[in-house]
């Protein structure tokens, strides 16, 4: 990528771990959290990195700041190594909004703390001002500047994260899933939060969440991650329409679609097994113990990225997986039909979306899916001698019951008009009646 803000090349982290049995201290070995992880991000541009809980995505962030130490690889910013002269440039949004602030401090103090360690020679009504100036704008009211962290809800402190990360004006803040302990309604609002402050000052993000509709939303590109490596790195749009990775494929198979006909309906990507230790991770393909297109060279061989398609199209994939076709019909399965020991006698078989004269999946296509009718079922059958029952059928009232045949031999010469609520009424109660009247 020409002219990247931030380059990542073969970044490495691993922590010791004592060894098990008698003598733990003498059988040290290595937790592998990340393994070769690179990229590159330009100025203005919102990188998202998903995939489950272990793959290394918050270890990834740390490490670019160097938060924690790495094992190996670099990381260049514009041009030269990150390091501490950089730090007022390159900031951080924690996961727990209210574990990351230190509850012995007032707002104010906290919003404070880049200015007071970056910019000491900044005189206290300055500092005031830009304080008070970045809350309003956060949506925090000036007057709570003097208030703890515990007087404020789950949203209202992320609020007070994100104005402590944007005080000393840096070019690229580190989001570490910051909507994953907060309510829907409450994402919506900081995601578009950050959406607004990243257009008025320049920022580039790295936004890392465990919800992929969250993360298309806000990114330009998506990285996805799985036990320390990258699988697949792509444009967030192509990647979500045309994945190429057994792994993507199941990450965004298990997105629901809120339309229960759409959603039980389509076909499922199922991945089997658990995700491995990162302590002794499969050798060769970290992902063949789980892959549906698993083969013997997959052990001993670690697979790279290799490019797809054309060269603007930046779509990179895992190279053991991304030349292999039909990857997708194996690795899905259909679901499974109803039984027609369930089904009632007569019932139409259900509808499937139609999108423009085809068949759709009511994924891609939300603006122009229609949602089929309703199935009508047929009444239910009645014991002879039990009770009449009203059931609705294609939209009329009928009677089903021991009464059933009279009602639809009354219903069959019922004419328009006044006497035809007086046969209604005559055929509930049992009596004969005909056009000119009821008659005993």
């Amino acid at each position: 990528m020409t002219g990247a803000l931030l380059r990542v090349r073969d970044l490495s982290v691993s922590f010791p771990v004592k060894g098990g049995g008698l003598f733990p201290w003498r059988n040290r070995r290595l937790l592998r959290a990340v393994q070769g992880a690179g990229f590159d991000l330009a100025a203005g541009k919102t990188l998202g990195i998903v995939g489950e809980s272990g793959s290394g995505k918050s270890t990834l962030a740390r490490a670019i700041l160097g938060l924690v130490p790495r094992a190996g690889g670099e990381v260049l910013w514009d041009g030269k190594p990150l390091g501490e002269d950089q730090r007022p440039e390159v900031q951080m949004i924690f996961q727990d909004p209210l574990a990351a602030l230190n509850p012995r401090m007032t707002v104010g103090e906290i919003i404070a703390e880049p200015l007071v360690t970056h910019r000491p020679e900044m005189r206290k009504a300055e500092r005031t001002d830009r304080i008070v100036a970045l809350m309003e704008r956060v949506g925090l009211r000036a007057e709570l500047r003097n208030r703890y962290p515990h007087e404020f809800s789950g949203g209202q402190c992320q609020r007070i994260g994100i104005a402590r990360a944007l005080i000393s004006g840096p070019r690229l803040v580190v989001c570490d899933e910051p909507v994953s302990a907060l309510d829907v309604s409450v994402q919506a609002q900081v995601v578009n939060l950050l959406r607004e402050l990243q257009a008025e000052m320049g920022l580039s993000l790295i936004f890392i969440a465990h919800d992929l509709s969250v993360v298309r939303h806000i990114s330009d590109e998506i990285m996805v991650m799985y036990l320390g490596r990258v699988m697949e790195h792509a444009p967030a749009a192509r990647l979500v329409e045309r994945p190429m990775h057994p792994y993507t494929r199941a990450l965004i198979a298990s997105a629901p679609i809120p339309d229960p006909v759409v959603e039980k309906a389509r076909p499922r990507a199922v991945l089997e097994g658990e995700l491995p230790s990162p302590i002794s991770p499969p050798s060769g393909c970290v992902f063949r113990t789980r892959c549906p297109l698993a083969q013997a060279r997959c052990a001993g061989e670690v697979p790279g990225l290799e490019r797809i398609g054309p060269k603007s199209a930046g779509h990179q994939c895992n190279r053991t997986c991304s030349g292999r076709t039909g990857a997708a019909q194996r690795m899905t399965r259909q679901p499974r039909p109803r039984p027609a020991a369930h089904r009632s006698a007569g019932t139409p078989p259900r509808k499937e979306p139609v999108c423009r004269g085809q068949p759709c999946s009511g994924r891609t296509h939300e603006d122009c899916r229609k949602r089929p009718e309703r199935p009508v079922r047929a009444p239910l059958r009645q014991p002879s001698g039990g009770p009449a029952s009203r059931l609705r059928c294609a939209g009329t009232a009928a009677m089903a019951g021991p009464l059933a045949p009279q009602v639809a031999a009354v219903g069959a010469r019922r004419p328009a008009g006044p006497a035809a609520e007086r046969i209604g009424e005559a055929a509930l109660l049992g009596i004969s009646g005909s056009a000119s009247g009821p008659t005993a």
